[in-house]
C-alpha cells in the first residue's frame, strides 16, 4: 500500500485552484481533545495508555497464537487474524495522538497529518468492517452448509476476500479523502474532537456542507448501515438452523456466534449513529467516537479469547511451550 502522505500529494489534479487556495489559508488545526480540564488530562492519558498497551498486546497474542498454531488453521481463524491486524492499526490512527495530546497544552495538527488520519480511520475502519462480514459469511456457511464447507471456503477464496477487503478500504478511503480535500478553510481552526474527520471538518468549512454531507452519508453510512442489517439477517438465519443440530453442535455454533454478533454490535452500532445523520452535534458524539476507535479494538480480543476454548487452548500450549524452552536454557 502506498505511504498516506503519497496518495494523498498524488490527489491534487482533482481540485480546481480556486478550492486549493483557500485551504491554504489553512495550514494547521487546534485539537480540544476530550478536556481542558489539566487533572481530568491526566486520567485521560493513564486510562487510554492502559487502554492502547491492551489493545496492543491483546491483538498482538491473537496474531502471534494464529500464526503459530496448527490447530487454529481453518478460515474462521484466517479472518480472526486479519481483523486483530485491522483492529491494532485501527487503534494506531488515533489513541496515540490523544494520549500524547492529553500531556500537551496546545494539541495542534498539521493539514497534511489531518488529511492522513482521516485516510488511515477510514482505511483501517472498513478493514475491519470486511472482515466481520467475511467472518459471519465463514459461519454461514460452516453452520447451514456442513458438507460444502471445505469446497466453498476454500483458501483461495479466503484469499480473494482478504485482498478485496484491501481494495475496498482502499477505495472508500479515496472517497474520503477526496471529500475531505474539497472542504475550504478560511475561517476558525478549532477541531472540537480528538481526531481528525469529515462531521468535526464540515463544521469548520467555510461552504455550504450539505451536498458532501449526503455523500458521506452515503458512502460511509451506506456501507455501515446495510452491512448491518446484512449480517443480523445471516445470523438469524444461521440461529435459525441451529435446530437442526445436535445438542452439543447448537452449543460450540451459538457460543462462537455470540461472540460474532457481540462484535457486530460493538463495531456497527457507533458508526451508524455517527455517520448516518445530518452535520449535527450531540454531547456524546466524542464518547460514542472513543468506544469505537478504542473500545471495540481492545474488546474484541477479550470476547474472542474468553468465549473460544480453541483460542484459549491454543495461547496455553503456545505459553507452555514459550516458558518449558526457557527452562531448558
Amino acid at each position: 500500500m502506498l505511504p498516506c502522505r503519497l496518495i494523498i500529494s498524488n490527489l491534487h489534479f482533482l481540485h480546481s485552484p480556486e478550492i486549493m487556495k483557500q485551504n491554504i489559508s489553512i495550514t494547521e488545526f487546534i485539537l480540544l481533545g476530550l478536556t481542558h480540564d489539566p487533572m481530568k488530562k491526566k486520567v485521560v492519558f493513564v486510562i487510554f495508555f492502559i487502554l492502547y498497551v491492551g489493545t496492543l498486546a491483546g491483538n498482538l497474542l491473537i496474531i502471534v497464537t494464529i500464526k503459530s498454531s496448527r490447530t487454529l488453521g481453518s478460515p474462521m481463524y484466517y479472518f480472526l487474524f486479519y481483523l486483530s491486524l485491522a483492529d491494532s492499526c485501527f487503534s494506531t490512527s488515533t489513541a496515540p495522538r490523544l494520549i500524547v495530546d492529553s500531556l500537551s497544552a496546545k494539541n495542534i495538527i498539521t493539514y497534511n497529518e489531518c488529511m492522513t488520519q482521516v485516510f488511515a480511520l477510514h482505511f483501517f475502519g472498513c478493514m475491519e468492517i470486511f472482515v466481520v462480514i467475511f467472518m459471519a459469511v465463514d459461519r454461514y456457511v460452516a453452520i447451514c452448509k456442513p458438507l460444502r464447507y471445505l469446497n466453498i471456503m476454500n483458501w483461495q477464496v479466503c484469499t480473494i476476500l482478504i485482498v478485496l477487503a484491501w481494495i475496498g478500504s482502499f477505495i472508500h478511503s479515496i472517497a474520503q479523502i477526496i471529500l475531505a480535500l474539497r472542504l475550504p478553510f478560511c475561517g476558525p481552526n478549532l477541531i472540537d474532537h480528538y481526531c481528525c474527520d469529515l462531521q468535526p471538518l464540515l463544521k469548520l468549512a467555510c461552504m455550504d456542507t450539505y451536498v458532501i454531507n449526503l455523500l458521506l452519508v452515503s458512502n460511509s453510512g451506506a456501507i455501515c448501515s446495510s452491512s448491518f442489517v446484512i449480517l443480523m439477517i445471516s445470523y438469524i438465519v444461521i440461529l435459525h438452523s441451529l435446530r437442526n443440530h445436535s445438542a452439543e453442535g447448537r452449543k460450540k455454533a451459538l457460543s462462537t456466534c455470540t461472540s460474532h454478533i457481540i462484535v457486530v454490535v460493538l463495531c456497527f452500532g457507533p458508526c451508524i449513529f455517527i455517520y448516518t445523520r445530518p452535520p449535527t452535534t450531540f454531547f456524546m458524539d466524542k464518547m460514542v467516537t472513543v468506544f469505537y476507535t478504542i473500545g471495540t479494538p481492545f474488546l474484541n480480543p477479550l470476547i474472542y479469547a474468553l468465549r473460544n476454548a480453541e483460542v484459549k487452548n491454543a495461547m496455553k500450549k503456545l505459553w507452555h511451550i514459550k516458558i518449558t524452552s526457557e527452562s531448558r536454557r
